[in-house]
Parts: structure tokens; C-alpha cells; sequence
């Protein structure tokens, strides 16, 4: 009898709010890294667009507590909302690395992997905004399929950059900063891949 009640349709508002931002975050990285100058002034927009994104789950977790009826699971929607903030968490992460690691240049593999992650966060944002329609099926999988081919990128990327770290530096200090940053961009597109997880659960289950 549950469907004849009005469903909570502010979800789906809030969840594509959290998706920009993410997106939004990844392209104020990409930007960082691209124009290596005024890093400070930069990693604290990123800051500022990861506290963003604190504020909209909180908003999604304290509206899960007050509604009674939700468009899906409200264990699928907090595990979602909780996988966009860990990919800004772990975007804002990198930013804050590099600057209290004073980083001075940028590796190339660096730059390689967060364009990889700006795609990734695109397509996340894209499968989110199908939720509305969960019989787009053919479309979400194919959004879904494509985060998963970009995670295994990211992932190749990262094995490489590892390997000319080990390979190429002498610096002990440095290969532990930037061992810490690839891996955690890398990480940003591995949760990409679990809010892609939990769509795809959700399609599974015909919500």
C-alpha cells in the first residue's frame, strides 16, 4: 500500500546537490595542480567545497531520521550520500598533502590520475541524476560500467607512478609524500566505484 503514499522526492534534490559538489571538488584539484601557484588560497577552496558537502549529508542523514516514506532504502540512500563525502574527503585530502608537504612540483602521473577522477565524479554524477527514472536501467549500467573502466585506470595509473617513484627517486621524504598522494587519489576513484555499487544494487532491486 506504500506506493499510494507521496514519496520524499527531496532526496533526489539532495543527492544530485552532493554530486555537484563532489564534481566540484575534483575540478578545484585538477585546477590546483594545474597552476601550481597560490596553493594555499586554492586547497582552501577545496576545503570550503569539502565543508559544503558536510553540510548537504548531514542534511540527507538528519531528513532520513524525520521521513517515513523514501524513494529507495534509506540504507541505500545513507550509504550513497556517505560514499560522495568520502570521495570529498579524500579529494580535500590530497589538497591538504600537497600543501603541508610543501610540494613545489607536480608529478605527471599526478595530473593524469585526477583527470581521471573528474571523469569518474562526472559519471557518478550522471548515474545519480537517473535515479529519478530507476528504469533507465540500460543507462545507469552504462554509467555504472564506465566508473568501473575509469577505477581500473585510476588503478593502472597508480601501479605506474609507483613503479617510476621506486625507480627514479632517491629521495626517501619525497617517496613517501607522493606514495601517500597517488594512493590517495586512487582512493577517491575506488569509492566512486562503490556509490557506483550501490545504484547498482538499487537497479537490481527495482526501486
Amino acid at each position: 500500500m506504500f506506493r499510494f503514499i507521496p514519496r520524499q522526492d527531496k532526496f533526489f534534490d539532495m543527492l544530485e546537490r552532493a554530486a555537484d559538489n563532489v564534481v566540484a571538488g575534483a575540478i578545484a584539484l585538477k585546477a590546483m595542480i594545474a597552476d601550481f601557484a597560490g596553493v594555499e588560497e586554492k586547497a582552501k577552496a577545496v576545503k570550503e567545497i569539502e565543508h559544503e558537502g558536510d553540510i548537504i549529508s548531514h542534511e540527507i542523514f538528519d531528513s532520513l531520521n524525520k521521513t517515513f516514506i523514501t524513494p529507495f532504502d534509506r540504507e541505500d540512500i545513507y550509504a550513497l550520500a556517505s560514499a560522495l563525502d568520502d570521495i570529498l574527503d579524500a579529494i580535500e585530502r590530497v589538497s591538504n598533502r600537497m600543501l603541508i608537504y610543501r610540494i613545489n612540483t607536480i608529478q605527471t602521473p599526478a595530473q593524469e590520475m585526477v583527470s581521471i577522477l573528474v571523469s569518474c565524479t562526472q559519471q557518478v554524477k550522471a548515474t545519480i541524476g537517473c535515479l529519478r527514472d530507476i528504469s533507465q536501467t540500460t543507462r545507469i549500467l552504462d554509467h555504472c560500467i564506465e566508473i568501473d573502466r575509469l577505477e581500473n585506470e585510476a588503478d593502472d595509473k597508480l601501479h605506474t607512478a609507483l613503479e617510476l617513484l621506486f625507480a627514479n627517486s632517491n629521495d626517501a621524504l619525497e617517496v613517501i609524500k607522493w606514495k601517500e598522494i597517488y594512493e590517495t587519489i586512487e582512493r577517491a576513484t575506488d569509492i566512486c566505484e562503490d556509490a557506483s555499487d550501490v545504484i547498482e544494487a538499487l537497479v537490481v532491486k527495482g526501486t
